[in-house]
């Protein structure tokens, strides 16, 4: 038995032996932080998880945008029930266009500033023209934030990494209804395709990147 734990240690030794670091410049994606998932008026709202990410992203994005950092944010919606892929979550079906499920909550959004998409799969990159928005603005660094950690999240995470971008993943600024898939979501990514931090962490990150590049504040 002792031999077998010492294999198996072995075998996983390598896995997040490299940090994946910040590159030339960042930008945040904010995942799904919509009423359906924040309103606690919704079954799938309100959650303590969701909240928590909900205010600490709001802490992150107001660094990021005095700092002229790019910003894209996604909410899930669909022109009506017929256009919905198979979701097993009964909140999809409040996931139609100009319904309250499908607004973004106010406390992340700043319609002058951000990207916003409309998506209608879980990643952010998913048919959607975020790539061309993060190559027009030379971006190399993604911080993912948003909800929920072991889907949508977790998605776009995967697509970052496939995509070429270096991934940071504020732990504080994602969250799910349950603790156990978001602490086992975070643990299986940081392992594989991104950096865990938390929100003063990436705070402190665009601080040092915006000191280096000489970065003037907006206003």
């Amino acid at each position: 038995m002792a031999n077998e734990t010492e294999n198996q240690a072995e075998q996983y030794r390598t896995y997040g032996q490299h940090k994946v670091g910040f590159g030339a410049k960042p930008a945040v994606l904010v995942v799904d932080l919509q009423k359906a998932f924040t309103d606690p008026a919704f079954d799938a709202g309100g959650a303590p998880l969701i909240e928590r990410a909900v205010e600490n992203t709001a802490r992150l994005l107001d660094v990021a945008r005095r700092a002229n950092v790019p910003v894209a944010k996604c909410i899930m919606g669909y022109g009506s029930e017929r256009e919905q892929p198979h979701w097993k979550v009964g909140v999809s079906r409040e996931l139609i266009l100009g319904r309250p499920a499908c607004e973004i909550d106010p406390r992340v959004h700043d319609p002058d500033y951000d990207m916003t998409i409309i998506k209608n799969g879980p990643s952010i990159f998913f048919q959607t023209p975020v790539i061309t928005f993060l190559t027009r603005e030379r971006v190399d660094t993604v911080i993912v934030t948003g909800c929920v950690t072991s889907g949508c999240v977790r998605a776009s995470i995967i697509d970052s990494f496939q995509y070429g971008f270096r991934t940071i993943v504020p732990e504080d600024c994602v969250g799910d209804h349950d603790e156990r898939p978001h602490q086992d979501n975070l643990r299986d990514v940081e392992r594989r395709y991104a950096d865990v931090t938390d929100a003063d962490g990436a705070i402190e990150q665009i601080e040092a990147w915006r000191k280096k590049n000489n970065v003037r504040f907006r206003g």
